[in-house]
């Protein structure tokens, strides 16, 4: 990798005889152009032209932090906790995937010893948490849905449709009308996404 030079959207980085596009570039006329304000990158890969691609500085190391509010969905459960995989730091996408565990008693603020992993989320479930450590070994997240505003937003009931939260702990479906429990989370408007 060669140190990265900053660039501006529409800037002309070098023709593509030089290199290939990748991301955060077009090409027009046989030159590749920068598609946003960023960072230069370019990656060479075995003997072939190297990639030139665009990173903008914020996404270039986002990463979830300590205490940073995460939309994932939910992987697989089991008694004791819920693995996910975080899709978003706030309101910002992450280009990979990070994993993270919710544990059974990171899922309530109150009566923690009766909560149950599986009255609380399901798989495909859409969950906001907040990370409350970095994890170990494995790369995984510890996350945390005690608050009111945490946990589950967005989930799919066994008929396929999206359900309406009707409680803290119950969302229905509006086709069959069957309750399924769930930790839901009352949401504020600004980690709504459309």
């Amino acid at each position: 990798r060669q140190p990265l030079s900053p660039c501006v959207a529409g800037e002309r980085l070098c023709s593509t005889e030089e290199a290939t596009a990748g991301s955060g570039t077009y090409t027009r006329h046989g030159f590749i152009f920068s598609s946003l304000a960023g960072c230069l990158e370019r990656k060479n890969e075995d003997n072939e032209l190297p990639v030139v691609s665009v990173v903008r500085d914020s996404e270039s190391q986002l990463l979830p932090m300590v205490g940073s509010v995460v939309t994932c969905k939910v992987c697989s459960i089991n008694s004791r906790f819920a693995k996910v995989h975080i899709l978003y730091v706030g309101s910002t996408p992450l280009k990979s995937t990070f994993r993270g565990t919710i544990r059974r008693e990171d899922i309530r603020a109150t009566e923690k010893d009766k909560v149950e992993v599986y009255k609380s989320f399901r798989p495909s479930d859409i969950v906001l948490a907040k990370v409350i450590s970095l994890g170990d070994a494995q790369s995984n997240y510890l996350l945390s849905t005690a608050e009111n505003e945490l946990g589950v937003v967005v989930a799919r009931s066994e008929a396929g449709v999206q359900m309406v939260p009707i409680s803290w702990c119950e969302m229905q479906c509006p086709r069959t009308h069957t309750k399924e429990f769930r930790k839901v989370a009352r949401v504020q408007p600004q980690f709504l996404q459309t």
